[in-house]
């Protein structure tokens, strides 16, 4: 399954987000990738005061675009994800279309992104953004994929609930910042990805030393043994991974780690 890491610029200008959007897209197509992946917020500058003024309610022009844009080229499409405008709420949410077009899935980001690091970043998604609620996964020709935004990669409990629900892959669009990329980008897809023996893909938006918010960028897939298939900088580029479900298997049978859980032992009890 060949996959495409779309690590492109976002700016102001929402058209030409989407139209660089669709044009990497078929770009990926002509490469033979399967599966093409957006980052987060790639058609809005990631700040709360756009986040509604560029959202789109179902069915908006970008959700109309891109489905059309799969069932054209026959591509899966990870579309990063999109202000969401619904019950008067705005919502982080990611869509994928399968090679018809259609709505294999949507993801609503369930944790929000609100940090305040001591001499780095801080940033209050709940000052205008929803949380979503559902652990999220779908089907393909290639087997059950994961779904889920940034922030949410930092809770084990909603990977190894989409990876109890057959998840082989765990798509992540993210935008990590200058304090928290280095940090802990790598160390959370490889994490991921070792804990629940499956591939984690992130896709960030290329970095902007001029914006608001400044992506890390450094869009990543990992395999389920914990090494780094490949891995952007900061620049504009798109990556292609290919992955090998056979090595899954094999590491699943190597290491019983999902086999030898204890569930009867993981339940907090008062003494």
């Amino acid at each position: 399954m060949r996959i495409a890491l779309i690590q492109m610029p976002v700016t102001a200008d929402r058209a030409k987000n989407i139209q660089t959007a669709c044009e990497k897209i078929r770009e990926a197509a002509q490469n033979g990738a399967d599966f093409a992946v957006l980052p987060e917020m790639f058609c809005c500058p990631y700040q709360n005061d756009c986040f509604r003024a560029y959202g789109e309610a179902e069915h908006g022009p970008a959700q109309t675009v891109l489905s059309a844009l799969a069932a054209e080229l026959g591509i899966y499409i990870v579309c990063g994800s999109i202000p969401e405008l619904a019950e008067g709420n705005v919502y982080n949410t990611s869509y994928v279309y399968g090679r018809r077009g259609e709505l294999l899935a949507k993801h609503r980001k369930a944790h929000l992104f609100d940090i305040d690091v001591q001499g780095g970043q801080r940033f209050m998604e709940s000052d205008t953004l929803s949380p979503g609620s559902d652990v999220t996964t779908f089907e393909t020709e290639f087997g059950t994929m994961g779904l889920c935004i940034c922030f949410d990669l930092r809770f084990e409990e909603l990977a190894r609930c989409m990876c109890l629900r057959g998840a082989k892959v765990i798509f992540v669009p993210a935008a990590f910042n200058m304090t928290t990329g280095p940090a802990h980008w790598e160390l959370l897809f490889r994490q991921r990805a070792v804990d629940n023996q499956c591939f984690t893909v992130g896709v960030s938006p290329a970095r902007d030393e001029t914006a608001g918010y400044v992506a890390y960028g450094n869009s990543i897939a990992v395999d389920p043994w914990g090494t780094v298939l490949c891995r952007a900088g900061a620049e504009e580029t798109t990556l292609y991974a290919d992955l090998d479900f056979a090595r899954l298997e094999a590491v699943r049978q190597q290491l019983p780690i999902l086999s030898a859980r204890r569930t009867d032992l993981y339940e907090v009890r008062e003494k």
